[in-house]
């Protein structure tokens, strides 16, 4: 085990996972954004001719999962493993997708980090040759999300502007242990911090923090440099918390201002589209890491990429109870090699 570890937290993994196909799928507001040109589908329909929003965001994940074995020239037989999850109670959307995909199935949750969460236990199983091929993903969905965690949408309740649009999305890779693309070389485990946020409405404050822990403690294991990143994208900390991220890590001697962004400003145009501080959601660094950032990967425009799925692991009961917002920000390195 301490042969495959870096420090305290980073775990470089000697059998590194390849990507050999991404795929990705978004709704009508996303499919208005700056990476339209990116994704594989855009629906036309939040209902994706589903009777209820949920099976909509189930179908979605379906749709994603088939595509990347499609891509890789693969059945769905091939796949040993399926890591999943979402944002809906007991993981409705993973779980059904799963029942029509018959592949083994592992529900994770790890609210918005769950595209990285995914992929770190994804690459441990490739890595440990306890699989060959392995299908990782996610998705949300605006409606689904608004109505389990916020209000129902028919009030039309006014958000304040530190809040984030739900991204309606979905994303998933293949990994397997050998083939040409990019490959994952170092998994960061996030840590659960909780900063005492208690607003419901400033998530990227409430996971900044967990990001910052993933971020920095990379580089303290590793003692690499952030410049020699092409970038590195956390999840959905939209305007606000990427702010922070910058601001606290200089503060921590650590500058990653100039290779740093996030996937809720990628994914919308905050100047033209009513999204506040940006996109959130498990399907937000999901579509934006399967399309814009993959597709650089595999041209070779990017050759060092950081992913850090941030998520907040409140619930409906947890607020009613006057908690405060525990978050986690899991790591994955990518590099062509």
């Amino acid at each position: 085990m301490n042969k495959k570890r870096i420090g305290k937290r980073t775990i470089k993994l000697n059998n590194m996972p390849t990507i050999i196909a991404a795929s990705s799928i978004v709704g009508p507001k996303e499919g208005q954004g700056p990476l339209k040109d990116k994704f594989d589908l855009i629906l036309s329909d939040d209902l994706y001719g589903e009777k209820t929003w949920e099976l909509a965001e189930s179908k979605m994940v379906q749709t994603v999962m088939k595509m990347s074995v499609e891509k890789a020239n693969k059945t769905l037989e091939d796949v040993d493993f399926l890591f999943g999850g979402d944002l809906i109670n007991q993981l409705f959307p993973a779980s059904f997708a799963a029942r029509e995909l018959g592949v083994p199935f592992f529900g994770i949750y790890g609210a918005c980090s769950t595209m990285s969460e995914g992929l770190c236990l994804g690459s441990m199983a490739i890595d440990g040759e306890y699989a060959k091929y392995v299908l990782c993903g996610t998705s949300s969905h605006y409606c689904t999300a608004e109505r389990q965690f916020r209000f129902p949408l028919e009030l039309g309740n006014q958000k304040p502007m530190t809040a984030q649009w739900t991204v309606t999305g979905a994303g998933s890779v293949l990994l397997t242990k050998d083939g040409e693309g990019p490959k994952i070389k170092y998994i960061i485990p996030g840590k659960v911090i909780d900063k005492g946020i208690d607003d419901g409405n400033n998530m990227g404050a409430a996971m900044a923090p967990a990001a910052i822990d993933t971020i920095y403690s990379y580089f303290q294991d590793t003692k690499d440099d952030p410049n020699s990143f092409d970038i590195i994208a956390t999840g959905d900390l939209g305007k606000l918390g990427k702010e922070i991220v910058i601001d606290l890590l200089k503060e921590m001697k650590l500058d990653i201002s100039k290779v740093y962004t996030d996937c809720g400003i990628e994914i919308f145009n905050l100047k033209e589209q009513d999204v506040h501080c940006g996109g959130s959601g498990c399907g937000c660094s999901a579509s934006v890491f399967c399309s814009y950032i993959y597709d650089k990967l595999l041209k070779k425009e990017f050759n060092k990429v950081m992913l850090v799925s941030t998520g907040a692991l409140l619930s409906p009961t947890s607020a009613l109870q006057k908690q405060t917002i525990p978050s986690v920000a899991h790591g994955v390195v990518i590099v062509n090699e």
